[in-house]
């Protein structure tokens, strides 16, 4: 299975589900089987090799590390102190229960039970039972005393890829650079009290500059997560998932200033440190960093967001939906929309933002109504309603969900969208105008039009702008924006293909020989100096300043955007 189609599986629902259809992804065959799709694959195949993905796929799914709360709830007012809720005295040893270290990365089992029941429905569907591992650990040592079991069908057979229709004598090829990357992914894998937990946000020996990029950042996880729930390693997704949740509880403050309940951290640190009067013994405990100890003290808006992402996702590769049906899990995901559909002073439907709250976690003047945050909060709200339990405690919540998925869709695609000829309806717009009725909503002077738009533009193609507010558009064109709302159906078909065509026409500009753009174009001269604040590490096309980031390519794959 090439990636491309693996991704796409992942998040559209090809795995085991529950729901019959799912809103988040209704327009994704729109947009993929499109006629475009070929003219950008066909670009795309003289600019990059992409890599290609394993066909194994494992089916078992890993050993439940927590338990449903006997009280039912979490209370949303409770404040936990730090180093007490997520404290873990580890021994070290090794083997940890339910893991076997045998066959390099570990083997995990099914512990307890025979059948994984979801809310009193027995699902046995790709759950590798406890009898089935014995059984195929004693054929196994059967087929090596007779010598017909190669290397690649040891592996096979010690992951639990039995029940995928697959004939076990089949070998599979590894691609070397995948097999690579495979490697790297793993050496940067943080365990916590003996299970993985997560990736660091970068792992590079080389480096004297640590900062805090040896800690696990939720954004930065999400592709990591993406490729795991490819691979069948749903455990590692499942323990990150879990174990964040856990942080959103935890008390945080910034000079004496507590920000709403249900805000995720920007990232985690797992901290060693040895047990009073006895050497041997340690105890590990998380960190969480929700903005106070940032450069800049930015909390991370999107965080929140890409968890219940992920969170959809993993449901729908690993079929597990007993994560996102426990209480404390249906407890987050609550907390988290109350958070972000909060009445306030704005009269947009759109998430009003700090500078700094996303992946541009630095000053480049994406404060107000970012595009990023927008498609990302389209996408959570359509992921959270479907996995929402219906209760009466859920209505409220739930309506107010809709109303705000019809406003933004209707905002977002009808005030953010250019193109040649939106582009000429604004030269012609009439300011000043005072009335109900009027065209030019927003008071855009046309003067603010970049010259550089006008040259730009293709004849055959448009995309999102990043940024709307009262007498102000931000023109420039922001690649994880503009994807994820092709991914989500946050744009309409017709802006998706478009957008599409767009890159394929300005793929020197975008993709070039080093993928992929973070925006187009870059800040220069006395427009850095105002916006950045002449910020060194965002210079002209380099970092969040049109940078070149091919972390972006899990979502654009062999010339296609992914979901």
């Amino acid at each position: 299975m090439a990636t491309s189609d693996a991704v796409l599986q992942v998040l559209s629902g090809a795995g085991p589900r529950s729901f019959s259809s799912d809103l988040c992804f209704n327009n994704l065959d729109l947009a993929f089987r499109s006629k475009h799709i070929k003219y950008v694959k066909k670009r795309a195949s003289r600019h990059m090799k992409m890599f290609e993905c394993s066909n194994v796929q494992q089916n078992c799914i890993g050993k439940h590390w927590f338990k449903r709360s006997g009280d039912g709830d979490l209370s949303v007012n409770a404040t936990i102190k730090r180093l007490q809720l997520l404290r873990c005295k580890c021994q070290k040893a090794e083997r940890v229960s339910g893991v076997t270290t045998e066959g390099g990365n570990g083997t995990w089992f099914v512990d307890g039970a025979k059948t994984l029941n979801l809310n009193g429905a027995v699902n046995t569907s790709g759950v590798l039972e406890l009898g089935d591992t014995q059984q195929l650990m004693r054929e196994k040592e059967v087929l090596t005393s007779n010598g017909s079991l190669n290397k690649e069908e040891e592996s096979l057979a010690t992951n639990g890829a039995v029940g995928t229709g697959r004939d076990a004598s089949r070998k599979v090829s590894v691609n070397p650079t995948e097999e690579e990357a495979w490697e790297l992914l793993r050496d940067s894998v943080v365990h916590y009290c003996g299970s993985p937990i997560g990736t660091i946000a970068a792992n590079d020996p080389t480096s004297s500059s640590v900062l805090n990029y040896d800690q696990v950042f939720i954004r930065d996880f999400i592709p990591s997560g993406i490729a795991f729930l490819l691979k069948g390693e749903y455990d590692i997704v499942r323990n990150f998932l879990l174990h964040t949740l856990q942080l959103q509880s935890w008390e945080k403050t910034m000079d004496c200033h507590s920000p709403g309940q249900g805000l995720m951290p920007a990232s985690f640190k797992v901290r060693t440190f040895p047990l009073d009067g006895d050497d041997s013994a340690t105890e590990e405990v998380l960190d969480p960093d929700f903005g106070e100890a940032a450069i800049g003290r930015v909390a991370p808006v999107d965080s929140g967001l890409w968890w219940i992402i992920l969170l959809r996702a993993y449901g729908k590769c690993s079929g597990d939906l007993s994560v996102q049906e426990r209480i404390d899990v249906q407890t987050g995901i609550k907390m988290i929309l109350r958070l972000c559909l909060a009445d306030g002073f704005d009269m947009f439907p759109t998430l009003l933002v700090t500078d700094g709250s996303c992946m541009i976690d630095r000053r480049m003047g994406i404060h107000g109504h970012p595009l990023e945050i927008q498609a990302l909060f389209y996408s959570a709200l359509l992921c959270a309603k479907e996995m929402l339990a219906p209760e009466d405690g859920s209505a409220d919540l739930l309506r107010a969900l809709n109303n705000r998925l019809v406003a933004l869709s209707f905002h977002i695609r009808e005030y953010y969208w250019i193109d040649l000829r939106k582009l000429n309806e604004i030269y012609r717009y009439k300011t000043e105008e005072y009335s109900y009725d009027a065209v030019n909503k927003f008071n855009i002077y046309p003067d603010q039009v970049s010259p550089w738009l006008v040259e730009w533009m293709p004849n055959q193609g448009g995309y999102l702008i990043g940024n709307l507010q009262p007498a102000h558009m931000d023109f420039r064109f922001f690649s994880l924006g503009n994807i994820w709302s092709v991914v989500s159906g946050l744009a309409t078909r017709d802006q998706s293909n478009a957008i599409l065509d767009l890159i394929d026409a300005k793929w020197s500009d975008l993709v070039a020989d080093m993928p992929l753009k973070i925006c187009y174009p870059a800040l220069e001269g006395q427009e850095w100096q105002i916006i950045t604040g002449s910020d060194p590490k965002n210079t002209p096309w380099s970092y969040h300043n049109a940078g070149s980031w091919p972390t972006l390519l899990w979502q654009v794959s062999d010339g296609g955007i992914l979901c």
